[in-house]
């Protein structure tokens, strides 16, 4: 991934009982991240199962206690971001939309959490520009009410 982006930091105080749960997200991340796309694909979609669709708040606190806890993710590393964002929001209890994707002109490749399909914590000047390659949405478990 190389969209360039440089010191991101925390938007909001981060509570104390996730910056231990951010911080192991981060290590894993950084192990993912090495996964060729044919083996972190069905690992994201294993991680996923259980857990409940995430809210902008859920990955607004994720993404900042990632930031809060790793300066390489505030860096210019998005794929070890989003990951980590995503496995901090699923250690408790919800998962986003993981996306990865490119832009052609010039041509980027960027990596990044939403919710609802709405980037979360990203630049909205140029993600209009990005297009999905894939993404791993949370799973909506249907009830059983018509």
């Amino acid at each position: 991934m190389s969209v360039r982006v440089t010191g991101l930091k925390p938007s909001a105080p981060v509570p104390w009982w996730i910056r231990p749960i951010a911080l192991l997200a981060v290590g894993l991340a950084r192990l993912l991240g090495r996964a060729k796309p044919a083996v972190l694909r069905p690992v994201l979609e294993l991680v996923r199962c259980g857990a409940e669709p995430a809210g902008e708040a859920d990955v607004s606190r994720a993404l900042d206690a990632v930031l809060e806890v790793s300066v390489r993710c505030g860096g210019e590393w998005c794929l070890q971001r989003a990951l980590a964002c995503a496995l901090t929001c699923r250690m408790t209890g919800t998962w986003p939309e993981w996306c990865t994707g490119v832009r052609l002109q010039p041509f980027e490749a960027h990596a990044w959490v939403a919710v609802d399909g709405k980037p979360v914590g990203e630049n909205p000047h140029t993600m209009p520009h990005f297009r999905t390659v894939w993404s791993v949405p949370p799973l909506v478990e249907r009830t059983g009410r018509s």
